[in-house]
C-alpha cells in the first residue's frame, strides 16, 4: 500500500505568505513618486505657450495654400460669370461636352436599332 500513496500534504499559500513576514521593498514606491521633484508653475506655462505657437513653417504653409485657393476660386468665379471673354477654357469645356453629347445619341441610337 505504500508505494501507491502518493498524497502531498497541502499548504495554504496565503497562510504561508504570511508566516513567512513581510518582504522587502524593492524599487520604486508610492512615496517615491509622491515626492518627486515636479516642475513649477511658470516652467510649465512657458511649456504650454511654447505649444500654443506651434511651427511658423505650418502656419506659413496654410497661409501660402489659403492665397492659392482664392487665386483659383476668383479664376472659377470668373469663368462662370462670364467676365474671362475669350479665355480658351471655356471652349475646350464646349469641346468636351459636345463629344460627350454626341457619344451619348450614337449609344442612345444603337440600342434603338439593334
Amino acid at each position: 500500500m505504500g508505494k501507491r500513496d502518493k498524497r502531498v500534504a497541502w499548504v495554504n499559500p496565503i497562510a504561508a505568505a504570511r508566516a513567512s513576514g513581510p518582504k522587502e521593498v524593492t524599487g520604486t514606491t508610492i512615496r517615491d513618486y509622491l515626492d518627486r521633484d515636479r516642475p513649477t508653475i511658470e516652467e510649465v506655462t512657458e511649456k504650454i505657450k511654447k505649444a500654443r505657437e506651434g511651427s511658423h513653417a505650418l502656419a506659413n504653409w496654410e497661409e501660402q495654400q489659403q492665397k492659392k485657393f482664392s487665386r483659383e476660386l476668383a479664376a472659377q468665379r470668373a469663368l462662370v460669370l462670364g467676365e474671362s471673354g475669350s479665355s480658351k477654357i471655356p471652349k475646350k469645356r464646349k469641346k468636351k461636352e459636345k463629344k460627350k453629347n454626341s457619344k451619348k445619341r450614337h449609344r442612345g441610337r444603337s440600342r434603338r436599332g439593334s
